[in-house]
């Protein structure tokens, strides 16, 4: 076998791998717990009836050494912590509400005006979702999905 003929192909699956990597979403931090086809799944996206579930990633490996190994992710993570620490008496904010504040800031000005509108609609559901009963949870569920797409689509 030539190595050619091995190689070029490698080569292509590489590129196109690359080429989809780069069109990926953003990673979320929320994750959906939701009932599908009588299965559980755990999506990024929002479905009806789901459970909001707030994740938080592992942050680098301790060896049995003492080593501290991490990630240019994490370390460009830690920065912006640190950052966020460092102007808090400035802003009041603290580094998961700048980093919010900065997503938000890359939007059109109505787009953050329904972003700050959804914050409270999406809070105020949830309250909702766990008080109702019956019938009305399905309206309020179906209210809670819409107004989630919705906050997902602008990017908020």
């Amino acid at each position: 076998m030539h190595i050619r003929a091995v190689v070029f192909p490698l080569f292509i699956f590489m590129v196109t791998t690359l080429g989809q990597a780069q069109s990926l979403p953003p990673v979320s931090r929320t994750v959906f717990k939701c009932q599908v086809a009588g299965k559980t799944v755990y999506s990024d996206a929002p479905c009806l009836g789901a459970k909001q579930i707030d994740v938080e990633p592992t942050r680098g490996i301790n060896q049995t050494s003492g080593n501290k190994r991490i990630g240019a992710d994490v370390m460009h993570e830690q920065g912006r912590e640190a950052f966020a620490q460092a102007v808090r008496p400035i802003t009041g904010m603290d580094a998961k509400q700048l980093a919010v504040q900065g997503r938000r800031n890359k939007l059109n000005s109505q787009d953050q005006q329904e972003c700050r509108r959804l914050d409270g609609e999406v809070a105020a559901s949830q309250q909702d979702e766990k008080a109702a009963a019956g019938s009305d949870l399905k309206t309020v569920q179906e209210k809670l999905f819409q107004r989630r797409k919705r906050f997902r689509e602008l990017g908020c």
